[in-house]
This record gives structure tokens, sequence and C-alpha cells, in this order.
């Protein structure tokens, strides 16, 4: 039996068996309705449907939910067989706390009594997938924006970076410039969700950005409940939000500017060999323009060494990008299974759920 990766993230939950030039068989919402009932008793209950987010911003939060999560995956999703179970690789995403790791290795042994159990960070899993153990991934999660330099296999904590902004924050920014340009409209975040998806694009540079500002072009948008929205400059905020962070309200510096910066505190002797195999993640990144632009900024930049872009090998599937870590979790799991690296259920007995720490790097 092959083995399961699965890749949690905050908006998608990535997940298959270990087929490393293939996309993720099950890409599916990680937010999941739960049947809550309201206090009543006896024959008054009721129950209503509630809406549980199980990871937030990149970390596991709901438990309960997460568990849930894992049974359809695993036994649904997978078909494993109740006392048949095989072996699962996690991505862990940056700065997972010990805590995290140590209950999710515990769900995986005792509940789910998985034969085997592997965990490894997302930077890593990505430059795997296009073909590095050396460089450094930003990261455009839902919820979270991770910079990661990594040197030979190996993330450096230190030099890394963590903003507690994400996509979700770019489709609320988009959801209130639409607001302002279409006052008569009702716009929740799930229909600024597929909005942002349709229509987000990123100008060439500030110059271009401005001039889209100015323009009075519009397309309209029918809602699912038939209300008609404008689009227009709106759709360039989501972008321009990540090289120009001040249109969220941010007092920060651009997405190619933070790299740079992050770099800066790694030893000069690597500066090279992280900026030239830089990698970009996220379903973000696939926006139009954004490539393009990030390039630009980057050959603007203040580093002497500029920062440049590792596109993927054309065999691997299209839109690497927002499912990288599944990937490179993939081309892993061939080689620590096999070669006995993993966590094992012999291990787990003796030494409890801080295993995790010692097998898993």
């Amino acid at each position: 039996m092959e083995a399961a990766v699965i890749d949690a993230g905050s908006k998608f939950l990535k997940a298959g068996t270990a087929v490393p030039d293939q996309a993720p068989p099950m890409i599916f919402p990680t937010q999941m309705k739960r049947l809550v009932e309201d206090g009543s008793s006896g024959d008054n209950a009721v129950f209503e449907d509630v809406v549980v987010d199980p990871v937030c911003r990149g970390f596991i939060r709901d438990w309960d939910a997460m568990e849930d999560l894992m049974q359809y995956v695993l036994y649904t999703g997978l078909e494993w067989e109740e006392g048949n179970e095989g072996q699962v690789l996690f991505t862990d995403p940056l700065y997972t706390p010990k805590s995290v790791r140590e209950q999710l290795v515990q769900l995986m042994f005792e509940t789910f009594n998985v034969s085997g159990f592997y965990a490894s960070e997302q930077a890593v899993l990505s430059l795997y997938a296009v073909g590095r153990i050396s460089g450094c991934t930003v990261d455009i999660g839902h919820g979270k924006i991770d910079i990661a330099p990594v040197i030979e296999g190996a993330v450096q904590h230190i030099a890394s970076r963590r903003f507690e902004i994400g996509g979700i924050d770019l489709t609320k920014l988009l959801a209130q410039e639409l607001v302002k340009s279409n006052p008569s409209v009702n716009l929740n975040v799930f229909d600024a969700e597929i909005i942002k998806e349709k229509y987000a694009c990123c100008a060439e540079d500030e110059v271009a950005y401005e001039k889209t500002q100015q323009s009075s072009e519009t397309e309209e948008h029918t809602l699912p409940d038939g209300q008609v929205i404008k689009i227009g400059r709106e759709r360039y905020a989501v972008g321009e939000a990540l090289f120009q962070p001040y249109i969220l309200g941010l007092e920060e510096y651009g997405i190619v500017e933070q790299l740079v910066r992050t770099i800066s505190t790694v030893s000069s002797d690597n500066h090279r060999q992280l900026l030239e195999n830089t990698v970009l993640c996220g379903g973000i990144t696939a926006m139009p323009g954004f490539e393009d632009r990030f390039q630009k900024e980057a050959n603007l930049c203040s580093s002497s060494i500029r920062p440049s872009l590792v596109k993927a090998p054309e065999y691997m599937p299209a839109e690497l990008a927002q499912y990288s870590a599944w990937v490179g979790g993939a081309i892993l799991a061939k080689v620590v299974f096999p070669q006995n690296q993993h966590v094992t259920k012999g291990d787990y007995d003796e030494a409890g759920p801080s295993v995790v720490h010692r097998k898993c790097f």
C-alpha cells in the first residue's frame, strides 16, 4: 500500500497516495459544517448547521473537526480498511508548535492506528517539488504568508518570517472595495472569494496600478442571488496589496523587499543560492500578472543579487504552486518509508508523541 500524503491548509485540504508527478486526487475545502444542538431538551431539541474551521492561519485549532476530516479522507477517500491502515506523511507549516505536532502524531497512531508516520516542513517540500534542496519559498496561503530560506533541506528558522495575513485578508479587502463602488449590493465573503478567483489580477508596476485607479472600465458579474455587481479597478487592489501593504493598512515592506530582508539575515555565502532559487507557493501566486510583477520588482530591489523565480519542471502537473508542498511530500514519502526513516508504531509506543521531534525534521 502506497503511503498517504496530507496537506491540510486553512482553505483547502490536499490528500492522496504518493504519486509525485500528479496533482493530489483529493482537493476540497477544509472548512466544514457540523450539526449542533441549540440547547433545547427532549423532543424539542433543534439542530443547526455551524461552520467550523479545523485549520486557522495554517495551524490545526479544532481537533474534533480534524478527526472527522481524517475519518473521511482515510476511510472514504483513500478507501483504507479498518485494521489494515497504512502509512501517512503530513506537511508542516512554518513554526508549527511542538504541541500541535505531538497531538497530530497521537491522533494518527491512537485513533487511526496508522502503521507509520512522518511530517516535514512545507518549505522544504515545495523546493523538492521543483527539484531543489536549497532556496527560498514565498508561501502566500489563505491565512498567512511564510518566507522561509532552506539550505540543504533544512529550514533556517531564525531567518524565516511569518505574516498573519493571507488570501482571506485580500478577499475582505476586495469585498470592501467592491461595496464602496456598489453600495446597493449585498456582498458576503464567500461571493467575494469567487470574484477574487475569477477577476483579480496584478498591475505591471506601481505606475500601471495608479492608471487602473483612474479607469472607468467595468465588467458585470451576477451573484448567486441575482444581484449584478460591477467590477473594475477593484480587481487590481488584491495583487497590489502584496507589493504595497499600506493598502491593507499595514506599515510593512512589500513582498519582494521582505524576501530580500529575510535572506540578508542568513550568511552572505548563501545569498546567491537562496535568492536565485526562489519558489512561489499558494493559489494567489497564480493570479494573472503576479509572477511578472514579482520578477520586475525583484529586478528593481536594493539587493546586489536579484531574486529569480524557479520554474516547475515540464513533467510536473499544471498549477503546481497551488499544491507544491503536497507534491514534495509525495516525493519524500518515496524515500522515508522504504528506508524506514519514519516513526513506527513501535517507536511511538516506546517514546510517546515526543518521538516526532526526534525522527521528523
